[in-house]
């Protein structure tokens, strides 16, 4: 029996709950990011487990009409300025400031980016957990400055935290190697699909069931939206379009760069940030799902994709390695030739290459939210216990307290992958 296990059966229920605050992100529901996406269902499953969970969200993102709580979990809104490279340093320094006040049982942050602040947490006397998403400072938009800013940020949470986790095993592999430090892997989660019957919205963007290519980020460098449509014009076959869904955190050239690209390529298709319903729709009647980006930590779009089944064409880096599935394509990242000579593939194929219910069935197992919620409480008992002098059979004692699902808005929310 598990440490986790014996601490359902063992321990008082009149114990207080662990008290969590979520730092890092932007906020939710329903705003652009995998580390948000990642977030608001982690919160959501251990407030079912019985923490008390606040989530401290940046006001530019949450405007105040949104509400003070999402479920049972507490929003906070802290003033951050909407800049490129600043919000994310000013909202953590205030969020960390504010969790020394409150002092939760533990900090968690989220990113490499926040994590920069935890030294300064920790000498606050937090118990710090930090996640790592992604290699953000290899990302072709930051500048030297900045990829520095971001390193550091990677080192301080990889070096002070009480708890680290990753999301892959490539990841958590080469942050043990980097630091030599214990790091676990928790993979982000995934819903069970919403298959959806309508077409509705299909309808709206002109697009016919399993004649369309999905791809779901920001619109960013690092997703390389521009190969994408590049390989499309190459491979294109009518009816076939590419759906584009996803839009620009910031006003920049790139992102001017693919709309015009998108304008001047028949059968291309800018749907901007979709969510709910209309997301699931896309999912559900996509011919395949294609994601080209030249790095990743575990991107949730890729996940949903493969929830429904659906074929999908990637970049071959370590992160889609890691969760490919057997109709799963590899293309090396820049190679719009080999990315259009899969779409070609996909174009011609005389029947789909549907995932099976068994592998899909054991997918959905590997990725359930209330396994990586149970394993990310194991994360906090043990962050708990660091350097405190309180052994095992105390954290047995401490029993938050089981309660009901709260009625909850749709769980399928924008996954595009996040950058501080």
């Amino acid at each position: 029996m598990t440490t986790f296990e014996r601490y359902y059966e063992e321990v008082s229920r009149s114990d207080p709950p662990l008290r969590v605050t979520m730092l890092g992100i932007r906020g939710f529901p329903n705003v652009q990011g995998g580390a948000e996406n990642h977030a608001q269902n982690l919160s959501v499953n251990l407030s079912e487990l019985g923490c008390e969970v606040e989530v401290i969200v940046r006001s530019p993102y949450m405007p105040k009409r949104t509400g003070r709580t999402f479920g049972r979990i507490k929003l906070v809104r802290v003033w951050s300025p909407r800049m490129k490279g600043v919000e994310a340093f000013l909202h953590t320094l205030f969020g960390v400031l504010r969790a020394a006040w409150t002092r939760p049982d533990i900090l968690h942050i989220h990113a490499v980016g926040p994590a920069l602040f935890t030294p300064l947490a920790r000498a606050f006397g937090l118990r710090v957990v930090v996640t790592h998403h992604v290699l953000n400072y290899e990302n072709e938009k930051w500048g030297s400055v900045a990829r520095l800013i971001l390193r550091l940020g990677e080192r301080a949470g990889m070096m002070f935290a009480n708890g680290r986790i990753a999301v892959s095993a490539a990841l958590a592999s080469r942050m043990e190697k980097a630091y030599r430090v214990p790091v676990r892997v928790i993979p982000n989660g995934i819903h069970s699909p919403q298959k959806m019957q309508s077409t509705a919205t299909l309808n709206d963007f002109r697009l016919r069931p399993n004649r369309y290519v999905l791809t779901v980020a920001r619109i960013d460098e690092q997703k390389r939206q521009l190969d994408l449509i590049r390989a499309f014009e190459r491979a294109r076959r009518r009816p076939w379009k590419l759906a584009i869904v996803g839009g620009a955190d910031y006003s920049s050239e790139y992102a001017r760069v693919v709309a015009q690209a998108a304008r001047e390529t028949l059968g291309v298709v800018l749907l901007g940030p979709q969510t709910g319903d209309a997301l699931a729709e896309l999912y559900t009647h996509a011919g395949v799902f294609a994601l080209p980006s030249s790095h990743e930590g575990q991107p949730i779009a890729v996940l949903e994709a493969m929830s429904y089944g659906c074929p999908t064409i990637l970049s071959d880096i370590p992160p889609h390695r890691e969760i490919g599935a057997s109709n799963s394509e590899f293309v090396a990242v820049g190679d719009i030739a080999g990315l259009a000579e899969q779409l070609h593939a996909t174009f011609w194929a005389p029947t789909e290459r549907r995932l099976d219910g068994i592998e899909r069935e054991r997918f959905m197992q590997n990725h359930d939210w209330r396994q990586i919620a149970r394993h990310t409480l194991e994360v906090y008992f043990a962050a708990r216990a660091d350097g405190t002098g309180i052994g095992q059979h105390d954290l047995l004692r401490y029993k938050p307290q089981r309660r009901p699902s709260a009625s909850l808005p749709s769980p399928l929310n924008f996954v595009a992958e996040t950058n501080e």
